[in-house]
């Protein structure tokens, strides 16, 4: 008969386990797991480094752009909006090169540029968003597999219940579970960060559109 002892020195040696062997033993689900971790690392940094870029404009820009549309010199507004890498300065670039033209044409084409702005920002974050709920998944299934292999091997030894073996491959199996949590956790946390920092720089391109559309339907200056 398995006495709690028993149980107790099978949860001490597990205790003493390294995180490698611990890794080992959860599995070959462990090492997709370990590529999700990698794929969520990158796709965190790369798009907050691309988005915190984006976002980055000079308050000056706006105000500068009106006073060369103001004074006429159109020329100097599109090499302003060159110089400045940012989806702001490209949305008003296109409108600065579509004068002359009704005003909805102008607003259509700062539209179309917002929204492959918007497009470009947002690459990478569906797949952010499905390792999001899908590693916990993948964890659950290393351990519904592990709990399956370790009754089979129960059923193997005649049937018994041997606690000190249920033991043994309850926590090898929950290993997944622990593993697909660490990967999911920040991955939801990661998407929504980035999803709230594009939303924010949506907002501003729609308030400085909009402003420029108020300098056009301003009077030249003679």
């Amino acid at each position: 008969m398995i006495t709690l002892l028993q149980v107790a020195e099978v949860a001490e040696s597990a205790g003493k386990m390294s995180l490698w062997e611990l890794f080992n033993n959860g599995g070959w689900l462990m090492w997709v797991l370990l590529l999700l971790g990698g794929a969520t690392i990158f796709i965190f940094v790369e798009r907050f480094v691309a988005i915190r870029k984006a976002s980055a404009l000079d308050m000056n820009f706006m105000r500068r752009i009106r006073d060369c549309i103001s004074d006429g010199h159109i020329k100097a507004a599109l090499d302003l909006c060159r110089k400045t890498d940012t989806p702001i300065a490209r949305m008003v670039e296109k409108g600065i090169e579509r004068l002359g033209r009704p005003m909805s044409d102008v607003q259509n084409a700062i539209e179309n540029v917002a929204n492959l702005e918007v497009s470009k920002l947002e690459n990478g974050l569906p797949f952010l968003a499905t390792i999001a709920g899908g590693a916990p998944m993948i964890g659950f299934l290393g351990t519904v597999l592990g709990m399956v292999e370790t009754f089979m091997d129960m059923s193997a030894a005649g049937g018994t219940v041997d606690m000190a073996l249920l033991s043994s491959g309850m926590y090898v199996a929950m290993v997944t579970t622990v593993g697909g949590l660490i990967v999911g956790i920040p991955a939801y946390f990661g998407y929504n960060y980035l999803v709230a920092r594009i939303e924010k720089l949506v907002f501003r391109m729609e308030a400085n559109s909009i402003a420029f559309m108020d300098i056009l339907n301003q009077p030249v200056k003679e």
